[in-house]
């Protein structure tokens, strides 16, 4: 944990896409104490007619270069944790690869440890010691 799925529209660089991933990756160890190799991300690409926003909702001033970034995590952060990556993220992004702030909008959905399986269909953040071991730190 955390899933994180990345919007934007289509025609950015590869090395582009992948300045994006490893900011936000950055970020969120530096901000949520996310453990090395705890990376699940993916960037999606919009066609124009595919990518809609408001482009001057609540006073910021959007362009068509607008990253929609979506971040799952486990419901375990304070408000003042929050507010600190998206900061971070921002910071990072406006560096590398240049993304202006106006243009960063993040999503942070909130899930119970349990609704997380990572494989072979187990429930490792829920496992308790009934299920022969001890729930791992989330």
């Amino acid at each position: 944990m955390p899933l994180t799925r990345i919007s934007l529209r289509r025609g950015t660089s590869e090395a582009y896409r992948h300045a994006i991933l490893d900011g936000v990756y950055h970020a969120l160890r530096e901000t949520f104490d996310v453990p090395e190799d705890d990376r699940f991300m993916t960037i999606s690409e919009h066609d124009k007619a595919d990518f809609s926003y408001g482009a001057h909702y609540l006073g910021i001033a959007r362009s068509d270069n607008l990253v929609i970034i979506q971040l799952t995590v486990s419901n375990t952060r304070s408000v003042e944790q929050k507010k600190t990556l998206y900061r971070r993220i921002a910071e990072r992004l406006t560096e590398n690869p240049g993304v202006r702030p106006e243009d960063i909008f993040i999503n942070l959905v909130e899930v119970a440890p349990e609704n997380w399986s990572f494989g072979h269909g187990i429930a490792q953040y829920a496992v308790s010691e009934c299920d022969g071991g001890l729930r791992p730190s989330a």
